[in-house]
């Protein structure tokens, strides 16, 4: 049951940022970048993560639960390094994501040649 509400819940915000894309002006940069800013945002109220374990990974895989892993990077390290912290958690928090994207990304382009157009 925790696979269809995850598929449920990470269809129905990629369908809503897709009506945002199709329906507003926004360019899709604005929109991604405003939904990993509202991910921070609803972790630090303490909304996202309530809903996060309620949906699994179709809450926490889309650009709501990078914010949130953000947020929580940020939180933590606030906690043990006092202000620098503002600057060093998001980057631990979100450095295995960053660098498995990198590095899957690379060797994808070197087993399908991609050719600029």
């Amino acid at each position: 049951m925790i696979f269809i509400k995850s598929f449920l819940v990470g269809g129905a915000i990629c369908a809503v940022v897709q009506i945002f894309i199709d329906k507003t002006k926004l360019t899709p940069g604005r929109i991604m970048v405003g939904l990993v800013c509202l991910g921070v945002v609803l972790g630090a109220i303490g909304i996202y993560q309530p809903f996060a374990d309620w949906a699994g990974c179709g809450a926490t895989v889309p650009l709501l639960g990078f914010g949130n892993t953000l947020w929580k990077g940020m939180k933590d390290a606030i906690a043990e390094s006092g202000i620098l912290g503002l600057f060093e958690g998001g980057f631990t928090a979100g450095a295995v994501g960053i660098s498995g994207a990198l590095i899957f990304g690379y060797l994808a382009s070197l087993i399908f040649k991609p050719k600029m157009k």
